[in-house]
């Protein structure tokens, strides 16, 4: 299985940014403690603070990948770019987010996104990548059962 994660803006500077928000763990030491964790699995990562970088990686895993752990970040409310490219691969997408979104400012209360994704994960911190991971795992199974 080949799950890529893709994270958005400002996420590069975790373990650096608001750690009583993000936590003090940088993505780079998490991610590998999910790839020993995973050993099976082949977990690439790929981070951009640009939109049109998170619509480009989309496009370019979603038809290879066999799912797409998505945190956009801030471009969860505001992008339809990135709605439209989740909308147009054939691979899963899960929706992520470190923080309760529905406990923070309003604004964040809406995502563009969450519609198009296979489901929404938020509010475990870093664990929430590993919960996306597990369903997309899951779906997996789901859909080579229903081939055969």
């Amino acid at each position: 299985m080949n799950i890529i994660i893709i994270n958005g803006p400002n996420l590069n500077l975790l373990g650096k940014r608001e750690p009583e928000i993000y936590g003090c763990c940088s993505f780079e030491d998490y991610l590998e403690s999910l790839q020993e964790k995973y050993p099976d699995i082949t977990i690439s990562y790929y981070q951009s603070n640009i939109e049109g970088e998170l619509v480009n990686i989309i496009q370019e895993t979603g038809f290879i990948s066999d799912g797409i752990v998505l945190n956009a970040a801030a471009y969860t409310h505001t992008s339809v770019a990135i709605a439209d490219a989740i909308r147009s691969v054939k691979c899963p997408v899960v929706e992520v987010h470190i923080s309760n979104v529905h406990k923070r400012e309003e604004f964040r209360h809406f995502s563009y996104l969450s519609p198009v994704c296979m489901g929404v994960i938020a509010g475990f911190g870093l664990d929430s990548y590993r919960l996306a991971i597990e369903a997309l795992i899951n779906a997996n199974k789901e859909q080579q059962e229903d081939e055969h």
